[in-house]
C-alpha cells in the first residue's frame, strides 16, 4: 500500500486563512542549557510552536461551521468520515475567483479516469497549493464551489470533501454556499454523509481511485 501525506508543511510565516491565529515556533530548551542538569553526557532539545486549529491542514469541525452549541466538536465526530475510498477531480482550469458550477463537475468527471460513487471521499485538485505556496496569492487566487456546486456534493452522496486552497469557497464570496451546506447537512444526514471539509491540502493526484485519510482540527 502506497501512503501519500497530503498535509501542508507547517512552518512559522506560512500562510493562513486571514484572521486566523498565525503559526508560531520557537526553540524551547537547546542540548547546551539541558546539559547541565544530567550526568553520563545526556541532553535534549525542544521545540515550542502555536498553531490555529484551522489554519495549516485541517477539517472543519461541525462546531467550527455551526453555531448551534450541539454542534460536534472533532474529538466527537465520528472516526469513519475521516478515511475510506477516495477519489480527486480537477478543477484547476477555472478562472481565480470564480464560482464552480454543478455543470463543472459533471463535465470534469465525465473526463476523468475516475468516477464518483456513494460514500466517497472527493478530493478538489484546484492547484492552488502547487502553484502558490508560501505566496500571499494563495489566500486569494483560486476557484470555489458555488452553490450548484455544493448542492452537486450533497446529491452524489459524498462522505467527505477536501480542496488544496484555504476555503472551498470562492474567495470573493460573502455568503460562502459550501461551508453554508456544510452546516445545514451535518445536522441531517445519517453517519457517512456529513460531509465535513478538509481544507489546505498539498500535493494531490488526478490519476485514480485510493484510499484516504484525514487529520482532525
Amino acid at each position: 500500500m502506497r501512503i501519500i501525506d497530503l498535509s501542508q508543511d507547517i512552518y512559522e510565516g506560512m500562510k493562513v486563512y486571514p484572521g486566523h491565529l498565525k503559526t508560531v515556533q520557537f526553540e524551547h530548551a537547546t542540548h547546551e542549557e539541558t546539559a547541565p542538569r544530567f550526568e553520563g553526557g545526556f541532553s535534549f532539545q525542544t521545540t515550542g510552536f502555536m498553531l490555529n486549529d484551522n489554519g495549516p491542514t485541517h477539517v472543519d469541525s461541525f462546531s467550527h461551521l455551526d453555531p448551534d452549541p450541539s454542534a460536534e466538536t472533532i474529538d466527537q465526530m465520528p472516526l469513519e468520515l475521516f478515511y475510506g475510498s477516495a477519489v480527486c477531480l480537477d478543477v484547476t482550469g477555472f478562472p481565480p475567483r470564480t464560482d464552480i458550477t454543478a455543470d463543472d463537475l459533471d463535465r470534469v468527471e465525465a473526463a476523468s479516469p475516475v468516477s464518483v460513487e456513494p460514500g466517497d471521499i472527493v478530493l478538489f485538485h484546484t492547484g492552488t497549493w502547487n502553484r502558490f505556496a508560501g505566496d500571499k496569492r494563495y489566500l486569494t487566487e483560486f476557484a470555489g464551489l458555488g452553490e450548484s456546486a455544493s448542492e452537486w456534493i450533497v446529491r452524489r452522496q459524498v462522505k467527505t470533501f477536501g480542496v488544496d486552497s484555504p476555503t472551498p469557497d470562492n474567495p470573493a464570496s460573502t455568503s460562502y454556499p459550501c461551508h453554508m451546506m456544510s452546516r445545514r447537512e451535518h445536522g441531517s444526514m445519517p453517519l457517512g454523509a456529513q460531509r465535513p471539509a478538509q481544507q489546505s491540502l498539498a500535493h494531490q493526484l488526478v490519476t485514480t481511485r485510493r484510499s484516504a485519510a484525514a487529520a482532525g482540527a
